[in-house]
């Protein structure tokens, strides 16, 4: 598997973030392992119900319109029947106010309801649970990766740097050395 931010080849596909640059890489891990698709955004791909409060409201302004004065008006003025008529204009406003009502308090939501996005994270910085809420373990190290023994070969002459130079003395000892040079 390779980072996606910078292209660093990675060890393994437990990796959860990239050697090189920090990036999160455990949900990339389990979108190769799920063949490109993952499985939680499976609700998102579903068919929508029909049922919904915005559609509840549409069908209770539809009712209205096709009963008051749709309806009121052809049988009560074209007809002349006028019981109709007020029976249609009593069926039209209240049923449209009982559908209007029950659309609100018992239909779900046509809105997607929200999630939050994990918070960023900074390159080297652990966090402190998983991408889905469940706690990581704590002071779990990660699966050995040694080079056998056998593998091993001394560094060739001339190819391998000195590291006697880094030792640092105390900044005692290398001032008394500094002024021991400066008497001389």
């Amino acid at each position: 598997m390779h980072c996606p931010s910078c292209g660093q080849q990675q060890i393994s596909q437990d990796t959860k973030f990239c050697s090189r640059c920090g990036f999160p890489l455990g949900l990339i891990a389990e979108i190769l392992a799920q063949g490109g698709f993952l499985p939680q955004l499976a609700e998102l791909h579903k068919k929508k119900s029909l049922y919904t409060k915005k559609n509840g409201v549409a069908f209770s302004v539809f009712w209205f319109i096709f009963f008051v004065p749709l309806l009121t008006s052809i049988f009560g003025g074209v007809f002349n029947i006028e019981v109709l008529g007020e029976i249609f204009a009593l069926i039209g406003i209240f049923g449209g106010l009982m559908i209007f009502i029950a659309s609100l308090v018992f239909l779900p939501s046509s809105k997607p309801a929200f999630t939050p996005r994990p918070p960023m994270m900074m390159p080297g910085v652990q966090p402190a649970s998983s991408l889905y809420g469940v706690p990581q373990s704590h002071g779990a190290l990660p699966p050995q990766q040694s080079v056998p023994a056998n593998a091993y070969t001394a560094p060739q002459p001339g190819k391998w740097r000195d590291t006697n130079e880094l030792a640092r003395n105390s900044v005692i000892e290398e001032t008394t050395r500094l002024l021991k040079k400066e008497e001389r």
